[in-house]
């Protein structure tokens, strides 16, 4: 069967891009609702597909041999369960490589849907997509959000805790002739440096993004990395990361989250690694700080170190804050929303014999007449509300500019 379906699908991509066969895939899968993935890796010309028969609500070790792409909440939770999509159809994007095909059997529509899609004039138009049941989430009014955060900021002054992470959401009406997959491209085109992902889930939803932050990754040499990515300031004419100059709260809140990552590597009694940086970055509209963290598991003696890191990292600080006990019950008790995907994670799992895993930030969650984007913002005992408002909507413009036709 693998084969009949290898030779089916390599005959209906004939002639087309590699970017068209990973369109074709993705648009297969949400028309013949199965989970399906795509994704460009930072700094690569090449957008990943993978089409999976069904997901399975657990991860598997980061270090093999399962292969697939993960998609994991904020808090996992009922309507926001862990996702692994395993690849059963996987295209890694390059001209020289075929699709690669590792289900035992998939729907015989899907292939005859696939057909179809190959041909050029119907690879864009994309119709439906995957919604969450609960629908969207509610917006935030900016006089709420900041009440929110002077009740975070009084307590974080009386000593309850040094940082919290206070998102909130702000939804558009999709407009008239929007194309999910066009969209896609353009923030390819827009943050080569970002990795950018869509992902489309039955039951779970659809979810946009182009995130600057690594959360867990592990190469072909079995290197481990993971960096601390905290502290903001828009990018204004003629200000270069040379010449960003960092007020006294991003400083320590970049530190907090340095700090957090040795404390996992210390739990873990790993002594040896490397650590460069801070230093600043451009990611899009905004500058932030940036330390790198690696350490070759092999040499050091950590078989699964990548495992390891992500149980301990995931909610970071730089999403949550700390202590993290208590910035999660802040979190639950102060927003006024579910996170639902937006600060988990997402990426491919031994892919190319690599794991790459992202913070899912500066993401929307797109249903059929809306799109809902989510950002937060890092406080602390000197923050202030207006601010952090203004923060959150820079964060935001990064997806949503691709949006802002719907309010005209």
């Amino acid at each position: 069967m693998p084969d009949d379906i290898s030779s089916s699908i390599h005959q209906s991509t004939a002639g087309l891009s590699p970017q068209e066969i990973s369109f074709s895939l993705f648009k297969a899968a949400a028309q013949t609702e199965l989970p399906t993935a795509l994704w460009r890796l930072p700094n690569t010309p090449h957008v990943q597909a993978l089409v999976a028969k069904e997901t399975t609500h657990s991860l598997p070790p980061l270090e093999g041999p399962a292969k697939g792409f993960a998609f994991h909440p904020f808090q996992v939770s009922p309507t926001s369960p862990i996702n692994f999509l395993p690849a059963d159809i996987y295209y890694c994007g390059k001209a020289d490589e075929k699709v690669e095909v590792n289900a035992e059997e998939l729907m015989e529509r899907f292939r005859a849907v696939f057909s179809k899609t190959g041909q050029k004039q119907e690879i864009r138009s994309l119709q439906n997509w995957p919604q969450h049941p609960a629908g969207p989430v509610s917006a935030i009014r900016r006089d709420a959000f900041e009440q929110t955060v002077a009740t975070a900021v009084s307590a974080m002054q009386a000593g309850c805790l040094e940082k919290v992470v206070l998102s909130r959401t702000k939804t558009l009406p999709l407009f008239e002739g929007f194309d999910l997959l066009q969209t896609f491209d353009h923030l390819t085109q827009l943050y080569p440096t970002a990795f950018v992902s869509l992902v489309a889930i039955p039951g779970v939803g659809t979810w946009l993004g182009a995130t600057p932050e690594v959360l867990v990754q592990i190469d072909r040499h079995r290197v481990f990395r993971t960096v601390a990515l905290a502290g903001t300031q828009p990018i204004t004419d003629g200000l270069t990361p040379a010449d960003a100059i960092w007020r006294q709260k991003e400083i320590e809140e970049q530190a907090l989250v340095q700090r957090y990552i040795i404390s996992c590597f210390k739990h873990l009694r790993l002594r040896e690694y490397v650590e460069a940086g801070p230093r600043t970055i451009a990611a899009g509209n905004l500058l932030h700080l940036k330390t790198e963290y690696s350490a070759a598991m092999d040499e050091v003696g950590f078989q699964h170190l990548g495992t390891q890191m992500l149980e301990l990292l995931h909610p970071t600080s730089a999403v949550g804050g700390m202590p993290k006990a208590a910035a999660l019950k802040m979190i639950n008790e102060l927003e006024q929303h579910d996170r639902r995907y937006y600060s988990g994670f997402l990426g491919p799992v031994q892919l190319g014999q690599e794991t790459n895993l992202f913070v899912n930030l500066r993401c929307a969650e797109v249903g059929q007449d809306t799109v809902t984007a989510y950002a937060g913002a890092g406080m602390t005992a000197d923050s202030n509300p207006a601010k952090e408002w203004q923060e959150t909507e820079l964060k935001m413009q990064t997806v949503l500019r691709l949006f802002q036709a719907s309010e005209s």
